[in-house]
């Protein structure tokens, strides 16, 4: 059985939203709302849904760049969920970030080997020629030339920055590497190479990945397991192949049907939306999804909570549906 790096129970994170000449909090935005996580050594967990879901901001908290509202995030059983100053540097070292902008990122008035070098000085590993020889190393490792320390972010390609920030998240050798979107400002041909890259260097560095994203096709290519949000919950939670091919929740199959296809004379099942996302100022009660729900009951969905339930229809795999998951479960369309 496989060994549990992180445990996310009940997470929380909210907002104030101010307004008025004093700048009083007038609303609260909860952007993750009670989110529960397993990630297992060695897998790559794929978190995926619409901008605005709360995917970014669960990364971020699991980082602790964001401090959680409530609940609890354990790594590797120790609860990391308030650590402050001295106490997080020793977690900080294990657990890094690969930041959707490969540019703004990067200070463009550093070196890249300055910045990629930044986390070995923090932590007083080894001294300056040491780690001028790891840089050297870690920008081979992710398809670089050793030269290329002494340039400027500017005077590289969009891929290119995206692989200096792979290098600079993985040059203190972490167990958890949070990518935050890594390939969403990137040429679909430079998305391959860099999510081929991140392939490669998992395996060979033994690294665990939470792979945020929206895009699906590229959550499929790399993902072992996939969770989809909606509205700051995780609505569905199995292994990539299961999900792709069997979707419990409807939010799910809409995700999917709208994965362009490269065959124009393929029949495609389209789950066309009604509506808009609600507001997180002011969500819907009972079931987020209710409102754009093809398969919504009135006086069950719109009313009581869906939690993330086993589907009868195999093992590991949830899904927050009343009526696609747990004991009033139906068959999907």
């Amino acid at each position: 059985m496989a060994e549990t790096l992180v445990e996310i129970r009940d997470l929380v994170k909210e907002f104030p939203v101010r307004g008025g000449i004093l700048q009083r909090q007038v609303a609260t935005v909860r952007a993750v709302d009670g989110v529960n996580l397993d990630i297992t050594k060695g897998e790559t967990l794929g978190l995926v849904g619409e901008s605005g879901c709360g995917k970014t901001t669960l990364g971020r908290m699991l980082t602790r760049l964001l401090e959680p509202t409530s609940g609890t995030i354990r790594f590797e059983g120790e609860d990391i969920t308030h650590l402050s100053g001295n106490e997080l540097k020793p977690f900080r070292r294990r657990v890094q970030i690969i930041f959707q902008d490969p540019y703004g990122s990067l200070d463009p008035r550093s070196q890249v080997g300055s910045a990629i070098a930044e986390g070995l000085r923090l932590h007083g590993i080894g001294d300056k020629d040491e780690r001028q020889e790891q840089v050297k190393e870690m920008l081979e490792l992710v398809g670089l030339r050793a030269s290329h320390a002494s340039r400027y972010p500017h005077e590289f390609s969009g891929g290119q920055r995206q692989r200096i920030g792979i290098a600079r998240a993985l040059i203190l050798k972490p167990d958890l590497v949070v990518a935050d979107e890594p390939v969403s400002a990137l040429d679909v041909s430079v998305q391959a190479q860099v999510l081929n890259l991140l392939t490669e260097l998992q395996s060979e560095l033994s690294l665990t990945l939470l792979f945020v994203a929206h895009n699906l096709a590229v959550v499929e290519h790399i993902s072992d397991r996939v969770a989809v949000m909606y509205l700051g919950r995780v609505v569905e939670l199995t292994d990539r192949d299961t999900l792709y091919r069997h979707p419990l929740h409807p939010y799910t199959e809409a995700l999917l049907s709208a994965i362009p296809i490269a065959d124009p004379d393929r029949p495609r099942d389209r789950r066309i939306l009604q509506g808009e996302i609600p507001s997180p100022l002011n969500p819907p009660p009972g079931c987020h999804f209710h409102p754009r729900c093809p398969i919504a009951r009135q006086g069950l969905c719109d009313v009581q909570d869906p939690h993330l339930m086993e589907s009868p229809q195999g093992p590991h795999h949830q899904a927050a549906c009343w009526l696609r998951a747990g004991d009033l479960a139906i068959a999907p369309a």
